[in-house]
């Protein structure tokens, strides 16, 4: 008697949008990310949100009795303010009416409502105010780390039994560890009180005003000077460390002696093979800080009393300014995941060997 065949029952075949996804994967990879994206945007403006408006104290009640003592308000007139600043900053009712009001006003209208400390100037306008100071000052600091440190990195990298190189390595090393608030203050009692070739304090002359000329513009390089060069030295160092830590593995790899086997310059392999392996970590490492960019530099920024994002930043959680405090965070927290997110995107094109993780 012949035994029945058992086989095994055929695979449904996908339809529909499952199987646009499974012939288009990395469409699939970018939807996955972007939804991703958008998830942890929404909750991390949700957690700024109950941070802060859990924190004990009332902005308005306080700067309304301060107006009180100072005989500018009465009583009944200050009860009557109160409650016309609350609801015009999003204050009243409970604490989800509040966070229904935040998300209106942040996604809908994007109007972030008035500033309290640039009262009744809106909270966006004050930012924007603000962050081309930031990103002149940090973004080009970024930049020139990034490629100073590229550079002598992959010299100390290539050189390392040198004693330049061992030089360069240990400057690194100890100067990386060091803050860059501190950094600041050495260059300003050196470089502004000692030697008096640079301004201690602002961004610019306030003589000049502002305009695209020669006068403007080198007053805005001279005051920025010292608060850049201070954050250049620890990037710089921090790059350096980084790019020498990644290249020397890769120098000993067969790849490299057969191409320089084959005939090819030792320089032009070193750019082309040796550098190009250490590129995808070098270039999510950069994208990553110019979208921390937008959040300035606090400590610095106080100390030159430089009037960027993070300057503004200390003035708005000093009077509990929540719609500025609230409009800065959200901005930071959209560069930085944005930036995650174009790097996500961009991998798999910059290296082939990174796959569609599921």
């Amino acid at each position: 008697m012949a035994s029945a065949a058992i086989t095994a029952p055929a695979e449904t075949p996908r339809v529909g949008v499952r199987r646009w996804l499974a012939d288009h994967p990395y469409a699939a990879y970018a939807i996955r990310r972007t939804a991703l994206f958008v998830l942890t945007l929404w909750g991390a403006l949700t957690v700024t949100f109950l941070f802060f408006h859990l924190i004990p104290g009332d902005p308005i009640t306080a700067f309304i009795a301060t107006l009180e003592q100072q005989n500018i308000y009465g009583v009944e007139a200050g009860k009557e303010a109160i409650e016309h600043y609350k609801e015009l900053f999003g204050l009243n009712g409970s604490l989800f009416d509040q966070y229904v009001f935040y998300l209106r006003q942040l996604l809908i209208t994007r109007d972030l409502g008035p500033s309290l400390i640039n009262f009744p100037t809106p909270a966006q306008v004050a930012i924007y105010r603000a962050l081309p100071w930031t990103i002149g000052l940090l973004g080009l600091s970024v930049i020139i780390s990034w490629v100073f440190g590229v550079a002598l990195g992959a010299f100390a990298g290539l050189r390392r039994n040198t004693a330049a190189s061992q030089w360069l390595t240990n400057v690194a090393i100890s100067l990386s560890h060091v803050p860059n608030y501190l950094i600041a203050v050495i260059l300003v009692f050196i470089f502004a009180y000692r030697l008096a070739w640079f301004p201690p304090t602002a961004a610019y002359d306030p003589h000049y005003e502002k305009a695209f000329t020669l006068e403007f513009i080198g007053s805005v390089i001279q005051h920025g000077f010292l608060p850049a060069l201070s954050l250049v030295i620890v990037f710089t160092c921090r790059d350096l460390l980084s790019t020498r830590t990644l290249i020397v593995p890769t120098l000993g790899d067969d790849y490299l002696t057969f191409a320089e086997a084959k005939g090819l310059r030792r320089g032009h392999v070193i750019r082309q093979y040796a550098l190009r392996n250490c590129y995808l970590p070098l270039i999510t490492g950069i994208a990553i800080q110019l979208g921390f960019v937008v959040s300035g530099n606090v400590i610095v920024e106080n100390i030159f009393n430089y009037p960027g994002i993070g300057n503004l930043l200390v003035q708005a959680i000093r009077t509990l300014d929540y719609n500025t405090i609230q409009g800065v965070v959200a901005m930071i927290t959209f560069m930085v995941l944005l930036a995650n997110l174009v790097i996500d995107l961009a991998l798999p094109f910059l290296d082939p060997r990174v796959k569609y993780w599921r």
